[in-house]
């Protein structure tokens, strides 16, 4: 059996640990009939342990906020509405009162009936939410059954470890003492799932989508495990352990040689001066764009405002959120991705039916044109906030001239009633496309016409041209963003900005790794929003690399037969001027090094 175990990395970092192993199965309940009179007990007992569950997720809330911030914290808001659901509760209620069930053995009965539903759905963000499901049904469970909500795995207070389960919930991922368990491994999972994102909020490297882990991996047995690729190694060799420090130690010099460049501008050998901006998912991640010097905001994801919550930001909530960013980098431009919502990103109070293939659905610009409350809403805020401010709109998976227009319409109508109301706001604020199908690649110049500038999202464009779900575990070595169907449309892209005098960049991941933003240099790329956390490692690479050579080797990925060919020309270029093992994605760059 293999020793190298692969699933989605979520959290970037590497480990080496012991693995702890969780099987967190539901206790057995009993087929407990009650009599008559014993009915309103039974549902008192159930409003209670309602009740109970309700404060132990306030006070995990709570907890969040402590440590991760306020919204990840928001999260739990949508598990106690799941606690406190009026259907399922009622139906439970209904069958203690009409079948004579103890509270315990009618709130298992419709769990169970529920547990299926979200199993069965083809519904990405109804599968993420599953653990939260499971998280609150034990509670519920432990709590009616009188049973005490002992700790689900003993971790020695002189030991660190690396905890292994078939599905994290966020309850459980809080309360992970972060000096003692160093990495995760999830059987289910995905880097939209509330667990992920509070991993790497807290810092601890995780790898979720690991199929059959529960299975291969022992509990005790060494591993070693990298948040960034989602690569596990079951018992390493000394020689793969050596490695790793090995690439823990040559990144920790790489990060010192980084500082001696922050203050240096992005400028290739040639003089060419490229604006390195940086993407924003987060609000952490605003002070970390500002330390790495980033010239402004990309890419800020409007998706954590909905993450969890029940009800969806108010519009003085955005106003507030946008100001404060567009604050962070008075100089530079900042660019709001406009609500992202559908596939697998709905606020948890939305009931949307399920489809067969989300990511193909109803999503992005589709859903906010068709809630043009909810669009107007965030349009304004956008308005309010760019007073006095390079504050930029940009619409996610626009596939239609017409979606553009509409949009703009909407501005422009919300703009003139702003300020016929009085409030202070910009009249209007640029608009561009995000690029992120074949369709806009082949109407990029009709789509440049209209909008003010272009911007590649890598990760689905790749994901929609490949055919390939970016979130499979499965298909992960078929999601690649080096083949060459991928690089001939970055060049079809960037020849329809140009055409039409209209800037494009690239905001995917495609970006964010060193070799692939060698690439984007010599098809001629003069504007890359990146990560964070790598702003000082790519612009490294791109004032070592030449412009010559870097468009030779765009020029030859143009003419690849595949992806292996791209990756090849591309090592071979970055190889002639750096230490390729310092941009190894195996050495877990970008990211922390957590080792164990």
């Amino acid at each position: 059996m293999s020793r190298m175990l692969r699933g989605i990395g979520v959290s970037p970092g590497v480990a080496w640990a012991p693995a702890v192993v969780v099987r967190a199965d539901f206790p057995e309940v009993p087929d407990r009939t009650i009599v008559p009179g014993q009915v309103e007990g039974e549902v008192h007992r159930l409003r209670e342990a309602v009740a109970a569950v309700t404060l132990q997720l306030t006070e995990l809330g709570e907890r969040v906020r402590e440590r991760a911030g306020e919204e990840e914290s928001r999260i739990f808001d949508a598990q106690i509405m799941m606690a406190q659901d009026p259907e399922l509760l009622g139906n439970v209620e209904h069958l203690i009162r009409n079948n004579l069930l103890s509270a315990e053995t009618a709130y298992e009965f419709k769990a169970l009936e529920l547990r299926e539903l979200f199993s069965s759905s083809a519904s990405a963000h109804l599968r993420d939410r599953r653990a939260d499901l499971h998280a609150i049904q034990m509670r519920m469970l432990n709590i009616l059954m009188g049973r005490h909500e002992d700790s689900l795995w003993a971790i020695p207070d002189d030991e660190q470890v690396i905890v292994v389960a078939h599905e994290l919930s966020p309850g459980l991922t809080v309360q992970l003492d972060r000096e003692h368990v160093v990495g995760l491994v999830s059987e289910e999972g995905t880097r939209t799932s509330h667990a992920a994102i509070l991993a790497h909020s807290l810092g601890i490297p995780a790898v979720m989508g690991a199929a059959g882990a529960l299975g291969r991996i022992p509990h005790g047995a060494l591993l070693l495990l990298d948040g960034s690729t989602g690569v596990i190694c079951v018992d390493p060799t000394p020689y793969e352990l050596e490695d790793a420090r090995l690439r823990v130690s040559r990144r920790q010099r790489l990060e010192l040689q980084l500082e001696g460049i922050l203050e240096e501008p992005a400028v290739t050998p040639e003089g060419r001066t490229i604006a390195l901006m940086g993407n924003v998912d987060i609000p952490d991640e605003i002070t970390a764009a500002v330390a790495h010097g980033a010239h402004g905001v990309g890419l800020l994801r409007t998706e954590f405002l909905v993450t969890g919550r029940a009800v969806l930001p108010t519009e003085d909530e955005q106003t507030a959120y946008f100001r404060r960013v567009s604050l962070a980098f008075p100089r530079h431009p900042v660019v709001v991705r406009t609500y992202d919502l559908g596939g697998d990103k709905f606020p948890a109070a939305w009931r949307v039916p399920a489809e067969a293939n989300p990511m193909l659905g109803w999503r992005s610009i589709r859903v906010c044109l068709d809630h043009p409350e909810m669009f107007r809403e965030q349009l304004r805020a956008i308005l309010r906030a760019a007073v006095d401010r390079d504050l930029q709109a940009m619409l996610p998976l626009v596939t239609r001239i017409e979606e553009v227009e509409e949009a703009r319409a909407m501005m422009q109508e919300e703009g003139a009633a702003l300020q016929a109301a009085g409030v202070r706001a910009a009249a209007e604020v640029p608009i561009g496309v995000m690029v992120e199908t074949p369709a806009a690649v082949v109407m990029a110049d009709r789509l440049a016409e209209v909008s003010a500038f272009l911007s590649v999202g890598t990760n689905d464009l790749t994901q929609y041209t490949m055919a390939v779900d970016r979130g499979n575990a499965r298909l992960a070595d078929r999601f690649t963003p080096h083949h060459p169907a991928v690089v001939r449309q970055l060049a079809t892209v960037l020849r329809a900005g140009r055409a039409a005098g209209k800037p494009v960049s690239v905001c995917g991941e495609m970006a964010s790794e060193p070799l692939t933003a060698v690439l984007l240099l010599g098809l001629g790329y003069e504007r890359l929003s990146v990560a964070p956390p790598v702003l000082s490692l790519i612009k490294w690479v791109l004032r070592s690399v030449p412009d010559a050579e870097a468009r030779d080797a765009a020029q030859a990925a143009l003419a690849a037969r595949g992806a292996g060919e791209v990756l090849a020309v591309l090592r071979e270029t970055v190889g002639r001027h750096l230490d390729l093992r310092l941009l190894d994605p195996q050495s877990t760059l970008p990211g922390r090094v957590r080792p164990g």
